[in-house]
């Protein structure tokens, strides 16, 4: 399958690189500074219509596809990797209803999602159910057309703001492992839904991670996603198409980091010529470029197999889920180490905050950790063969 960019994505990106240059940039330092969730960026993703990328038009969506979100979101990583966060939990937290919503559930849910009116989250990870999805303790009780939820989440991105968190929880605790799991739409403004702490981070500093505290929340039964112990499958088949804009990130993140240390190398004299001159920085820089385009491809490949699938799968293809694994494994570690290079090729200018890179050093490190850590990847990757 050709993976090569259509006149439309490349409008698309064109664009999206203007806004990111003009309207997201300027700002990108302050919000790493002040650590406050970016409303004024989301503002912006609503005027053009970003929100809605991957939604389809029926929804009010334009139906671009994930190819053209991961386009979207690499832009925006480029200059600021907390903007790029609001998408790619917006993509998120939609999945899970885009995967197994009824149409009633979509016809209730996704029109304001598309329009970026309403902002979504997704509830996983507990204190003992971080990458072992069998450890969650979050339990959902029935009693009559509605569901009690009692438990604690933690490190949950942008729930504080969010309309509406997808939870994972137990409905039949009796049975081991992850049977037995189920997922709830759950709008954060039912009494007993409260935000415990707020989470210091090293980077993406501009997008909140909370705790999730629930207390005897009552969700009606009308907002559970496939069924009472469906909800492992919806956890695996979202995590599989959602590392993918994690991937493009992390891209977005590394090519910015080399842009700026190319152009920084250009500029900066010693011993009386730019240091760009010097072979070997160009060789740091000749590998930096080589492994940040590999990524790319790798991503755009996994991209590319998710166009066209039926949503109602019941398992996605083994090619596929490789792929995904594959692209994320990849283009977070080649984040990190492209952007540490960047670091070290800019000297100590490179480690202080005046200039970006130690910035995008810091906002790399979490892509090789969230939505599945590269050791995970791996085990993935594995389990394919």
């Amino acid at each position: 399958m050709s993976y090569d960019l259509t006149e439309e994505q490349q409008m698309l990106k064109d664009t999206v690189a203007r806004i990111a240059r003009e309207q997201i940039a300027p700002g990108a330092e302050a919000r790493d500074e002040e650590a406050q969730f970016p409303w004024d960026m989301v503002e912006v993703l609503r005027e053009n219509a970003l929100f809605g990328a991957d939604f389809p038009e029926k929804y009010g969506g334009s139906e671009m596809g994930l190819f053209s979100l991961c386009l979207i979101i690499e832009e925006i990583a480029k200059v600021c990797a907390s903007t790029s966060v609001v998408l790619l939990v917006h993509e998120l937290g939609t999945t899970p209803i885009m995967l197994a919503g009824t149409d009633p559930q979509k016809d209730r849910f996704l029109p304001k999602l598309a329009t970026g009116e309403h902002l979504v989250a997704f509830g996983l990870t507990e204190a003992n159910a971080g990458s072992d999805v069998s450890g969650l303790k979050t339990k959902a009780a029935r009693e009559g057309d509605d569901f009690i939820l009692n438990g604690t989440k933690m490190f949950i991105s942008h729930a504080d703001i969010a309309d509406m968190v997808c939870i994972a929880a137990k409905t039949d605790p009796s049975v081991p492992g992850h049977k037995g799991t189920s997922i709830f739409v759950v709008d954060t403004k039912t009494p007993g839904f409260g935000i415990g702490k707020h989470e210091n981070k090293m980077g993406v500093r501009g997008s909140s991670t909370v705790e999730i505290v629930l207390e005897d929340v009552r969700v009606p039964a009308e907002n559970i996603l496939s069924g009472e112990g469906k909800g492992f499958p919806i956890i695996m088949k979202t995590l599989d198409l959602t590392r993918i804009p994690v991937a493009a990130q992390a891209i977005g993140i590394a090519q910015g980091a080399l842009d700026y240390a190319v152009a920084y190398t250009k500029e900066r004299t010693q011993f009386g010529k730019p240091i760009f001159s010097f072979q070997g920085l160009q060789w740091m820089m000749a590998d930096m470029t080589t492994q940040v385009e590999a990524a790319r491809q790798l991503t755009y490949k996994a991209a590319s197999l998710f166009e066209g699938l039926p949503k109602n799968l019941d398992r996605l293809p083994t090619e596929t889920i490789r792929y995904s694994a594959m692209a994320k494994l990849m283009a977070s570690e080649t984040a990190m180490k492209v952007t540490t290079d960047a670091v070290q090729l800019l000297g100590g200018y490179g480690y202080i905050k005046e200039y970006p890179v130690e910035r995008m050093m810091r906002d790399a490190k979490i892509t090789q950790i969230y939505e599945g850590t590269s050791q995970i990847q791996k085990v993935v990757i594995a389990n394919t063969l």
